[in-house]
C-alpha cells in the first residue's frame, strides 16, 4: 500500500491486527478501530475482551457496529489503489493473456496469486508479505485471475465465497446474514463440484448421443453399401433372366415361324398336287370335246347314228366344289394353338427363372449348421461331423440334458438365428417321411409338441407322399415334383420363413407375418425308420452358391 500513502494517509486506515486496509471497520469503546472479523476472532481466542492496542479491558463483549464513515473512506482508499494499479498496467506492453503483478512498477512479472481481500494480483516477490505476516496469511489467495472486482460483492464489498442455491447467485458473508438469510447456502467449491458433475453427466449424455448418431451414420453407410451390392447383383441377375427370357421368346418365335412356314409349305404342296390332277382332267376333257366336235360335224345321219355308240365315255372326274387348300379359320386356329403353346412355355420359363433368381438371392445368406447332440432324442443317431441324422430304433446312450427332446425324434442345430437373414439346405431324397424347419428356443422339449407357429414351430413335412405345411390347421401342398433337397430361409426382422425345392427350383411354402421375439434354432425330424423303409438320413448339405 506504500504507493498510495501520499494520497489518503494509508497508515490511518490500516487494521493493527491484519495490517491491511480496513474491511468492515468497527470502533470499540476505547475508540480504536479494527476490521470486524479481526477483532471478533481476536476476542474469540483472547479472553477477557481487551483492546489489542491500549489493553483496556471490557467487562462484556461490546456490541460491534460498522463505522460507516471509516468504511467509506477505506473503500475510497481501495478504489484509489485499483486506479493506480490500472494506470500502471496501461503503461505496460500488451501481454499474452497472462495475469500480471499489480505491484510491479517497471517490467511487470507474471502473477503467482491473486488476493480476494486486497483485490490485487502478486508476483512471487510481492506475494512474500502474505506468506510471512500472520494477519495477511488469513487473506483469501486464489490462482491468478483478471477482473478481481467481479469476485467482490458490489453491495457489501466482500469476497463472493458462498453460493445461494435458492436464487442461484454467488454471495458474500453479509449477503448470507441479510437478504439470503433463510436461503440454502453452500460453498462455491461444493456448488462447483455439483455443477461440474452435472456438466460431466451432460457431456457424457451428449457424447452418447454423438456416438449413437455416429453408429447410425455407419449403419446408413453400411446399408447403402449393402444396397449397392444388392442392386449390382440384382441388375446382373435381371440381365441374365431377361437375356434368357428373350432367348426363350426368340426360340418360341422361331418355332412359330417354322410352324407357319411348314403350314404354308403343306398348303403349297397340296395345291400343286390338286393343280396337277386338275390339269390331267382338263387334258382328258379336252380330248373328249375334240371327239364330240368331230362327231358333231358328221352330216350323214345314218353314219352319225351308227358311230354314236362308239364314242369314248366321259373320263372320270372329281367333284372339286368343296375342295379347299387354304382356310383362314384353320390357319387362325393353328396360330392360336401355337401362340398358346408359346405363352405356356414362356410362362413356365419365367416362373422357373424367377424361382431360380429368388433361390440364388436367399442362398447368399447361407450359414453353416451343425446338429447339437445334447438336444437329440435318444433313438436318434448322429454322424460324427454333426451333419446327418436318422432314426435307429434303439435308444442311444446320451448324457442327461435339459435341452434334450423326449417325445419326438427331433434334434436342433447348435447355431441360432436372432437377427438378419439365414439359409441352410437339407437333403431329403430317398425318405418317405421327414420334417424340417425352425423352432423357438423356449419350446418345451419334454412333452409332445404341437407343430404350429402359435406353439413356436415353423415346419414342413412329407408323410406317405403327402406334403404339408404345419399350420393350424395344416396346409396341403401341391408340388410339381418331389423335392430331393429342401432349402430353409429365415428373415428375422421381416418375420418370414420360406422353404424351397432346390433342384426345381421352386418355392414350396412361406410363413409370413411372424413375430419373432427370441432365438430360433434349425429343427430336424427324420421320423420313424418304418422298418427300414425310411432309414435314409437327413443330411445338412453345403450350399452351392451360384452367381
Amino acid at each position: 500500500m506504500a504507493a498510495v500513502s501520499s494520497l489518503l494517509h494509508e497508515d490511518q486506515f490500516l487494521c493493527s491486527i491484519c495490517l491491511d486496509v480496513f474491511t468492515d471497520p468497527v470502533t470499540i469503546p476505547c475508540g480504536h478501530n479494527f476490521c470486524k472479523t479481526c477483532i471478533t476472532e481476536h476476542w474469540s481466542v483472547n479472553v477477557p475482551c481487551q483492546c489489542p492496542l491500549c489493553k483496556e479491558l471490557h467487562e462484556k463483549k461490546p456490541d460491534l457496529r460498522i463505522n460507516t464513515v471509516l468504511s467509506e473512506m477505506a473503500s475510497q482508499l481501495r478504489l484509489s489503489v485499483q486506479k493506480e494499479t490500472s494506470s500502471s498496467s496501461e503503461e505496460q506492453p500488451a501481454n499474452t493473456g497472462e495475469v500480471l503483478c499489480d505491484y510491479c512498477t517497471e517490467t511487470k512479472q507474471k502473477a503467482l496469486k491473486s488476493c480476494l481481500d486486497c483485490l490485487v494480483s502478486y508476483c512471487e516477490t510481492h506475494l512474500e508479505p502474505h506468506q510471512r505476516i500472520q494477519a495477511l496469511k488469513r487473506h483469501k489467495l486464489v490462482n491468478p485471475v483478471e477482473n478481481l472486482e467481479s469476485r467482490i460483492c458490489k453491495k457489501h464489498e466482500r469476497p463472493l465465497e458462498q453460493f445461494c442455491k435458492t436464487d442461484q447467485v454467488c454471495v458474500c458473508g453479509f449477503c448470507i446474514e441479510s437478504e439470503h438469510k433463510s436461503h440454502q447456502i453452500v460453498s462455491l467449491r461444493e456448488e462447483y463440484e455439483a455443477k461440474k458433475a452435472v456438466l460431466s453427466e451432460t457431456e457424457a449424455e451428449v457424447q452418447k448421443m454423438i456416438k449413437e448418431r455416429q453408429v447410425k451414420i455407419e449403419d446408413f453407410k453400411q446399408s447403402v453399401k449393402l444396397s449397392k451390392e444388392d442392386a449390382d447383383r440384382e441388375t446382373a441377375t435381371s440381365v441374365h433372366v431377361f437375356t434368357a427370357l428373350i432367348r426363350s421368346v426368340e426360340e418360341g418365335l422361331a418355332q412359330l415361324i417354322d410352324l407357319i412356314k411348314e403350314k404354308h409349305s403343306t398348303t403349297e404342296k397340296q395345291a400343286e398336287d390338286f393343280i396337277k390332277v386338275l390339269e390331267e382332267e382338263i387334258s382328258e376333257l379336252t380330248k373328249r370335246i375334240t371327239e364330240v366336235e368331230e362327231h358333231s360335224r358328221n352330216k350323214d345321219h345314218l353314219q352319225f347314228l351308227e358311230s354314236f355308240p362308239l364314242l369314248n365315255p366321259a373320263p372320270p372326274t372329281k367333284d372339286w366344289t368343296k375342295v379347299r387348300v387354304y382356310s383362314s379359320y384353320e390357319r387362325r386356329k393353328a396360330l392360336r394353338t401355337a401362340l398358346a403353346q408359346l405363352q405356356e412355355m414362356v410362362t413356365k420359363e419365367v416362373k422357373k427363372m424367377c424361382s431360380d433368381v429368388e433361390l440364388k438371392e436367399v442362398q447368399q445368406f447361407a450359414v453353416d449348421v451343425t446338429l447339437d447332440p445334447e438336444t437329440a432324442q435318444r433313438e436318434l443317431m448322429l454322424s460324427d461331423d454333426g451333419k446327418q441324422i436318422r432314426h435307429a430304433s434303439i435308444k442311444r446312450i446320451y448324457s442327461d440334458s435339459s435341452k434334450r427332446f423326449l417325445s419326438h425324434f427331433c434334434v436342433v442345430g447348435k447355431q441360432s438365428f436372432s437377427s438378419g437373414r439365414s439359409y441352410y439346405e437339407v437333403q431329403v431324397g430317398g425318405k418317405t417321411d421327414w420334417l424340417v424347419g425352425v423352432a423357438r428356443e423356449s419350446i418345451n422339449r419334454k412333452v409332445p409338441l404341437t407343430f404350429s407357429p402359435q406353439k413356436g414351430l415353423w415346419t414342413v413335412w412329407l408323410d406317405e407322399g403327402k406334403f404339408k405345411a404345419y399350420t393350424d390347421p395344416p396346409v396341403n401342398l401341391c408340388l410339381n415334383s418331389k423335392p430331393q433337397k429342401v432349402g430353409v430361409f429365415v428373415d428375422y426382422e421381416e418375420g418370414l420363413v420360406s422353404f424351397y425345392d432346390v433342384d426345381a427350383p421352386a418355392l414350396i411354402y412361406s410363413f409370413t407375418g411372424c413375430n419373432f421375439t427370441e432365438k430360433l434354432f434349425p429343427i430336424f425330424n427324420p421320423k420313424n425308420n418304418n422298418g427300414g423303409r425310411n432309414s435314409t438320413p437327413l443330411i445338412i448339405c453345403p450350399v452351392n452358391k451360384t452367381d
